[in-house]
């Protein structure tokens, strides 16, 4: 007879952590969301520069871009054939 009891109370207890998650899930993950998007927009704007300087010029150097000519001989094409 203990044996079926603790086998009720198990289940009872999983059925009722079951309907429990179901009931608070959506606002756990909620509230989880709000936590990770508050951390991320803090992050964010640490990053930002609070003033940025009138006088400040950004300065971008190329690498000159080299025309690839249609003469220029890359290699030979070789055709090998299968020897039986």
């Amino acid at each position: 007879m203990a044996f079926l009891k603790t086998i009720l109370i198990i289940l009872l207890v999983y059925y009722l952590l079951k309907f429990l998650a179901k009931l608070f899930a959506p606002k756990i993950l909620n509230y989880a969301a709000k936590k990770t998007e508050s951390h991320f927009r803090e992050a964010f704007d640490n990053q930002r520069p609070f003033e940025q300087e009138e006088d400040e010029s950004v300065i971008v150097n190329k690498k000159p871009s080299r025309k690839k000519n249609d003469s220029e001989k890359v290699g030979e094409y070789i055709d090998f054939e299968e020897l039986d």
